[in-house]
């Protein structure tokens, strides 16, 4: 929701500003210009990421316009889980711990907090370093090492989708560009006519620039951060 009031907000300012100096919304539609900048941006997303980056970003998207950020429950959740594991492995033996850990959708111990059972690679993280906890054969200082690493790499799997939306933001403005030039590309073609119709097909070209500027800075870039936070 607040990502939509934003956009409104920023768009309606940008608009109203633009209505306020004299100007004619209808001068500002200019689809084929949007299918150029659109267009061309999702193709170089396409082509710069995997396929399983371009659907994480779709994910991350989705859950940025959601607010699907961790809340104070899920922290307490998680502590809970940690907490009563522990509170297992110096109180009850080997295979009844493996028990939770082995299969914790059926644990009571993970059911009592279903926050973390939802979030899969949560609980496998916690379900795998308590097997090497149980396994016993590492020191406590390389299994902080070891998850410290682990988190590393889960963080940089994640960011991905960020990186892919601020390369894409980062394009914008110069596609914008492109399809300027190829709007005046198409007035030259009319040099010709009155001053009127060449007038317009120039103000045409150039809200090409406008919407690769707006869209970058004004939509792709917040959002990206969004993902990000």
């Amino acid at each position: 929701m607040g990502i939509l009031i934003g956009l409104v907000v920023t768009l309606g300012c940008v608009l109203g500003g633009f209505m306020a100096m004299g100007g004619h919304l209808h001068v500002l539609v200019q689809p084929w210009e949007a299918v150029v900048i659109c267009g061309a941006a999702f193709g170089t997303f396409l082509v710069a990421n995997p396929m399983k980056t371009v659907k994480d970003t779709g994910k991350a998207i989705l859950e940025a316009f959601k607010q699907a950020v961790p809340k104070e429950q899920n922290y307490l959740e998680t502590l809970g889980v940690l907490h009563s594991l522990m509170r297992e492995l110096r109180s009850k033996s080997r295979s009844e711990v493996e028990a939770h850990i082995d299969n914790p959708e059926e644990s009571a111990i993970f059911q009592a907090f279903p926050t973390v059972l939802k979030n899969h690679d949560l609980t496998n993280f916690i379900c795998d370093y308590c097997r090497i906890i149980i396994i016993g054969n590492a020191r406590s200082h390389e299994i902080e090492a070891l998850m410290d690493e682990e988190i590393q790499t889960i963080k940089s799997d994640k960011m991905k989708a960020y990186h892919a939306m601020v390369a894409v933001g980062d394009g914008l403005p110069a596609l914008g560009i492109v399809a300027a030039v190829l709007g005046v590309v198409k007035a030259m073609g009319a040099l010709d006519q009155s001053p009127e119709i060449l007038g317009g097909l120039i103000g045409a070209a150039l809200v090409g620039t406008f919407l690769g500027i707006f869209l970058s800075y004004a939509v792709v870039g917040p959002v990206a951060t969004k993902i990000k936070t």
